[in-house]
């Protein structure tokens, strides 16, 4: 896990608790200085998730082998498809964990 700029510093977000949050490496380098993304069912371009003001659970909820992300909203499928969440190295990482009872973590 690294420490993201919710808002990107460029974008003139601040180094501030409020503006940080957890985020894994390989999705924190997909985000990149993006702040939306198009909603892949509607066409629509959308806000990513934010877990300071959001809540997780109205907008993602894991499938049935609990290895893939699922995007319930604008807001969730936008930000599955921008940080490439259920990319194959991420898949395959979460499937070790669920085999070994450590994910999904909020079970």
């Amino acid at each position: 896990m690294e420490i993201d700029h919710i808002i990107p510093l460029i974008r003139k977000g601040e180094t501030t608790l409020s503006n940080l949050s957890f985020s894994c490496v390989g999705c924190n380098m997909f985000k990149r200085d993006f702040v939306s993304a198009i909603d892949p069912e509607t066409g629509v371009e959308t806000g990513l998730f934010n877990p300071r003001i959001q809540n997780w659970i109205e907008h993602f909820r894991w499938d049935e082998a609990r290895t893939r992300l699922v995007g319930l909203t604008a807001v969730g499928r936008a930000t599955v498809l921008r940080l490439r969440i259920n990319r194959r190295g991420a898949v395959r990482a979460r499937q070790r964990w669920v085999d070994a009872g450590l994910h999904p973590p909020s079970d």
